[in-house]
Protein backbone atom coordinates (compact mmCIF):
# COMPACT_ATOMS: atom_id res chain seq x y z
CA UNK A 1 0.00 0.00 0.00
CA UNK A 2 2.95 2.45 1.19
CA UNK A 3 4.66 2.21 -2.89
CA UNK A 4 1.19 2.25 -4.34
CA UNK A 5 0.75 5.45 -2.42
CA UNK A 6 4.56 6.63 -3.40
CA UNK A 7 4.43 6.06 -6.98
CA UNK A 8 0.98 7.76 -7.21
CA UNK A 9 2.38 11.07 -5.33
CA UNK A 10 5.55 10.90 -7.14
CA UNK A 11 3.24 11.04 -10.22
CA UNK A 12 1.18 13.78 -8.74
CA UNK A 13 4.34 15.94 -8.28
CA UNK A 14 5.89 15.30 -11.71
CA UNK A 15 2.59 16.40 -12.91
CA UNK A 16 3.01 19.58 -11.12
CA UNK A 17 6.21 20.77 -11.98
CA UNK A 18 6.69 21.90 -15.50
CA UNK A 19 10.22 22.71 -15.63
CA UNK A 20 13.35 21.27 -13.83
CA UNK A 21 14.12 22.83 -10.70
CA UNK A 22 18.08 22.77 -9.86
CA UNK A 23 19.67 23.43 -6.51
CA UNK A 24 21.05 26.80 -7.54
CA UNK A 25 17.37 27.94 -8.39
CA UNK A 26 16.03 30.79 -6.02
CA UNK A 27 19.51 30.94 -4.81
CA UNK A 28 19.16 34.88 -3.85
CA UNK A 29 15.78 34.44 -2.24
CA UNK A 30 16.87 31.22 0.05
CA UNK A 31 19.91 33.36 0.82
CA UNK A 32 17.90 35.94 2.37
CA UNK A 33 14.89 33.61 3.79
CA UNK A 34 16.47 33.93 7.36
CA UNK A 35 16.86 37.84 7.13
CA UNK A 36 12.98 37.52 5.87
CA UNK A 37 11.90 35.76 8.96
CA UNK A 38 14.11 37.93 11.48
CA UNK A 39 12.53 41.42 10.07
CA UNK A 40 9.81 40.62 12.74
CA UNK A 41 10.05 40.82 16.63
CA UNK A 42 11.03 38.07 18.77
CA UNK A 43 7.59 38.54 20.22
CA UNK A 44 5.86 37.92 17.26
CA UNK A 45 7.62 35.36 16.29
CA UNK A 46 6.24 33.67 19.38
CA UNK A 47 2.85 34.46 18.64
CA UNK A 48 3.09 33.27 15.07
CA UNK A 49 4.37 29.50 16.02
CA UNK A 50 2.48 29.29 19.26
CA UNK A 51 -0.80 30.17 17.96
CA UNK A 52 -3.59 28.47 18.44
CA UNK A 53 -5.14 28.91 15.09
CA UNK A 54 -1.96 27.47 13.70
CA UNK A 55 -3.28 23.95 14.81
CA UNK A 56 -6.14 24.08 12.46
CA UNK A 57 -4.17 24.10 9.51
CA UNK A 58 -0.64 22.88 10.56
CA UNK A 59 -2.55 19.86 11.96
CA UNK A 60 0.35 18.99 14.77
CA UNK A 61 -0.84 15.41 15.11
CA UNK A 62 -0.79 14.46 11.50
CA UNK A 63 3.19 15.66 11.61
CA UNK A 64 3.56 13.29 14.50
CA UNK A 65 2.32 10.67 13.40
CA UNK A 66 4.57 10.73 10.72
CA UNK A 67 7.35 10.61 12.83
CA UNK A 68 6.46 6.88 13.43
CA UNK A 69 7.10 4.77 16.42
CA UNK A 70 8.98 6.90 18.80
CA UNK A 71 9.42 4.40 21.46
CA UNK A 72 12.74 4.56 23.09
CA UNK A 73 13.69 6.64 19.57
CA UNK A 74 16.25 9.73 19.65
CA UNK A 75 14.46 12.38 17.87
CA UNK A 76 16.00 15.81 16.78
CA UNK A 77 13.90 18.65 15.66
CA UNK A 78 16.51 20.86 13.83
CA UNK A 79 14.96 24.25 13.90
CA UNK A 80 12.54 23.78 16.57
CA UNK A 81 11.66 27.40 17.59
CA UNK A 82 9.27 27.27 20.41
CA UNK A 83 9.39 23.40 20.55
CA UNK A 84 5.64 23.30 19.16
CA UNK A 85 5.82 19.96 18.30
CA UNK A 86 7.89 18.40 21.09
CA UNK A 87 5.25 19.79 23.60
CA UNK A 88 2.83 17.76 22.23
CA UNK A 89 4.87 14.94 21.58
CA UNK A 90 3.35 12.29 24.22
CA UNK A 91 5.91 9.19 23.73
CA UNK A 92 7.59 9.26 27.40
CA UNK A 93 10.08 7.00 26.42
CA UNK A 94 11.45 9.37 23.65
CA UNK A 95 14.78 11.22 24.07
CA UNK A 96 13.73 14.71 22.10
CA UNK A 97 16.32 17.07 21.03
CA UNK A 98 15.15 20.73 20.03
CA UNK A 99 17.81 22.43 18.26
CA UNK A 100 17.61 25.73 16.89
CA UNK A 101 20.46 28.78 15.85
CA UNK A 102 18.61 31.80 17.72
CA UNK A 103 19.46 31.76 21.41
CA UNK A 104 16.25 33.14 22.16
CA UNK A 105 14.48 30.42 20.99
CA UNK A 106 16.83 28.39 23.12
CA UNK A 107 15.68 30.19 26.20
CA UNK A 108 11.98 29.91 25.14
CA UNK A 109 12.24 26.11 24.91
CA UNK A 110 14.43 25.95 28.21
CA UNK A 111 11.90 28.25 30.26
CA UNK A 112 9.16 25.93 28.87
CA UNK A 113 11.13 22.62 30.20
CA UNK A 114 11.03 23.67 33.28
CA UNK A 115 7.83 25.16 33.05
CA UNK A 116 6.06 22.13 32.05
CA UNK A 117 8.51 19.47 33.53
CA UNK A 118 9.72 18.37 30.10
CA UNK A 119 11.79 15.78 31.42
CA UNK A 120 12.79 13.87 28.59
CA UNK A 121 12.88 17.40 26.54
CA UNK A 122 16.28 18.99 25.87
CA UNK A 123 17.51 21.90 23.82
CA UNK A 124 20.77 22.16 21.24
CA UNK A 125 22.57 24.91 19.64
CA UNK A 126 22.44 24.37 16.10
CA UNK A 127 24.81 26.41 13.50
CA UNK A 128 23.68 27.82 9.96
CA UNK A 129 25.84 25.30 8.57
CA UNK A 130 26.88 22.31 10.18
CA UNK A 131 23.58 20.06 11.32
CA UNK A 132 22.92 19.58 15.26
CA UNK A 133 23.77 15.63 15.39
CA UNK A 134 26.21 13.54 16.16
CA UNK A 135 27.69 10.80 14.10
CA UNK A 136 25.03 7.83 14.20
CA UNK A 137 22.92 9.52 17.35
CA UNK A 138 19.54 10.13 15.93
CA UNK A 139 16.51 7.38 14.58
CA UNK A 140 14.59 10.40 13.85
CA UNK A 141 15.34 13.66 12.29
CA UNK A 142 13.22 16.35 11.58
CA UNK A 143 12.73 19.55 10.34
CA UNK A 144 9.10 21.33 10.07
CA UNK A 145 8.87 24.64 7.58
CA UNK A 146 12.68 25.00 7.91
CA UNK A 147 14.39 22.92 4.74
CA UNK A 148 14.00 26.40 2.60
CA UNK A 149 16.44 28.24 5.22
CA UNK A 150 19.17 26.07 4.60
CA UNK A 151 22.26 27.24 2.29
CA UNK A 152 24.70 24.44 1.08
CA UNK A 153 21.94 22.17 1.50
CA UNK A 154 23.70 18.83 -0.45
CA UNK A 155 26.28 19.57 1.86
CA UNK A 156 24.39 20.18 5.09
CA UNK A 157 22.15 16.82 4.77
CA UNK A 158 25.17 14.74 4.18
CA UNK A 159 25.95 15.50 7.72
CA UNK A 160 22.71 14.92 8.74
CA UNK A 161 22.87 11.19 7.20
CA UNK A 162 26.29 11.12 8.98
CA UNK A 163 23.87 11.58 12.03
CA UNK A 164 21.43 8.94 11.49
CA UNK A 165 21.13 5.58 12.82
CA UNK A 166 21.72 2.60 10.23
CA UNK A 167 17.32 2.87 10.32
CA UNK A 168 16.94 6.28 11.15
CA UNK A 169 14.55 8.09 8.98
CA UNK A 170 15.23 12.13 7.95
CA UNK A 171 11.76 13.51 8.23
CA UNK A 172 10.83 16.88 5.82
CA UNK A 173 7.48 19.35 6.18
CA UNK A 174 7.52 22.21 4.37
CA UNK A 175 5.18 24.40 2.29
CA UNK A 176 3.75 23.46 -1.37
CA UNK A 177 4.78 26.19 -4.19
CA UNK A 178 1.50 28.62 -4.34
CA UNK A 179 0.43 31.94 -2.77
CA UNK A 180 -0.79 30.74 0.63
CA UNK A 181 -2.68 32.89 3.14
CA UNK A 182 0.20 31.27 5.96
CA UNK A 183 3.63 30.34 4.90
CA UNK A 184 6.82 32.47 3.17
CA UNK A 185 6.73 34.33 -0.21
CA UNK A 186 6.25 32.09 -2.82
CA UNK A 187 9.65 32.69 -4.48
CA UNK A 188 11.55 31.46 -1.11
CA UNK A 189 9.60 27.96 -1.56
CA UNK A 190 10.75 24.87 -3.06
CA UNK A 191 8.24 22.15 -4.78
CA UNK A 192 8.84 18.60 -3.07
CA UNK A 193 10.46 17.42 -6.03
CA UNK A 194 13.28 19.70 -6.07
CA UNK A 195 13.84 18.23 -2.26
CA UNK A 196 13.99 14.66 -3.41
CA UNK A 197 16.24 15.61 -6.44
CA UNK A 198 18.30 17.38 -3.89
CA UNK A 199 18.75 14.35 -0.99
CA UNK A 200 19.68 11.66 -3.54
CA UNK A 201 22.64 14.23 -4.06
CA UNK A 202 22.91 13.30 -0.37
CA UNK A 203 23.22 10.01 -0.40
CA UNK A 204 19.97 10.11 1.42
CA UNK A 205 16.42 8.06 -0.74
CA UNK A 206 12.83 8.85 -0.54
CA UNK A 207 10.78 6.15 0.96
CA UNK A 208 7.68 8.08 1.92
CA UNK A 209 5.78 10.84 0.36
CA UNK A 210 2.11 12.79 1.69
CA UNK A 211 1.61 15.32 -0.34
CA UNK A 212 -2.48 15.52 0.70
CA UNK A 213 -2.82 15.01 4.65
CA UNK A 214 -1.89 19.10 5.27
CA UNK A 215 -3.56 21.91 3.01
CA UNK A 216 -0.23 23.92 2.65
CA UNK A 217 2.46 21.54 3.21
CA UNK A 218 4.04 18.34 2.26
CA UNK A 219 5.46 15.70 4.00
CA UNK A 220 8.77 13.58 2.84
CA UNK A 221 10.38 10.41 4.44
CA UNK A 222 13.96 9.72 3.23
CA UNK A 223 16.52 7.24 4.54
Amino acid sequence: MKNNFLVISLAFLLSCSNEHHDSTEHEHHHGHANHHMNQRPFEELVDHFENPERDKWQQPEKVIAFLGDLKNKTVIDIGAGTAYFESRIKEPSAKLIAADVDDRFIEYMNARIKRNNLSNLSTRKAEYENPPIETSEADVVFMVDVYHHIENRVDYFKKVKSGLKPKGHLIIVDFKKGDFEVGPPDEMKLDALQIINEMKEAGLKLSEIDSTSLKFQYLLRFE
